[in-house]
């Protein structure tokens, strides 16, 4: 698979599979898709489902997908696979697939996904998801599963803890601009005066190490971080069998 992320929650294995499993739960914590909706299925078919991304205010992508689960296996493990296809030509996912896998342990759950796609739009589309969309893509995954865990272990819901992560990152951009302001040396005379050379000189230092901080320092523990998931797997890995059995549903 392209991409890997993984998370440890501390929370019931049943809890996680339902805030993952039900559309309706899915869509609030997955920053990826805006609606995610069950379709009809015939008995012993795999779940089929249609999901919709908002790219921009004014513009919707949506794909349908089939999706298979193992709830019961002889380890204690869970598995979900699914396959994805979007129409849409202005879609760069022309198709896809992945899997979650849930692994329980002494402290909670380690919840992990692997995924990859086909980008369509040729040696363009090819370039732009290598240098932009994948990147992207792998980031949201990940700022979604931290998002998902804090829900889980905080109870910090999943609009609760957007609205936290856009409040740190517009604290943080003021301070940010703030200190670029502020390190013209005009901009430190004046707040010295003539007589503080000495304190004038230290003032672009003391701008510095804020601007440091507003760029580097942890997030705060109520607000999602991508950077608190792992972002490729410990040993070697591959897709679980349920996957495969998909393949013949298209």
């Amino acid at each position: 698979m392209g991409l890997y992320i993984e998370t440890h929650i501390r929370a019931d294995l049943d809890e996680l599979w339902a805030r993952t499993q039900d559309p309706a739960q899915h869509r609030r914590w997955d920053v990826r898709f805006s609606e995610i909706d069950q379709l009809p299925r015939a008995e012993g078919e795999p779940q089929r489902f249609r999901y919709a991304v908002r790219v921009l205010p004014f513009l919707t992508v949506s794909g349908t997908g089939i999706a298979a689960g193992e709830r019961e296996r002889p380890d204690g493990t869970r598995t979900s696979a699914l396959r994805f296809v979007s129409p849409h030509p202005l879609s760069l996912l022309a198709r896809g697939s992945g899997y979650w896998r849930y692994v329980p342990d002494a402290h909670g759950v380690r919840f992990l996904t692997g995924y990859d796609y086909q980008p369509r739009w040729g040696v363009f589309g090819a370039l732009a998801d290598r240098l932009v969309f994948r990147p992207l893509m792998g980031w949201a995954t990940a700022w979604s599963f931290d998002r998902l865990r804090l829900w889980l272990e905080r109870g910090i819901g999943p609009e609760r803890a957007r609205a936290n992560w856009l409040a740190e990152l517009a604290v943080r951009a003021l301070l940010f601009a703030g200190c670029l302001a502020g390190l013209g040396p005009e901009s430190a005379l004046g707040l010295f005066g003539r007589s503080g050379a000495g304190a004038a000189c230290l003032c672009p230092l003391l701008l510095i190490a804020v601007m440091s901080l507003a760029l580097f320092k942890a997030p705060l523990a109520c607000t999602p971080a991508a950077r608190r998931c792992l972002r490729a797997p410990a040993g070697p890995t591959r897709a679980p069998r349920v996957l495969r059995t998909l393949e013949k549903h298209g």
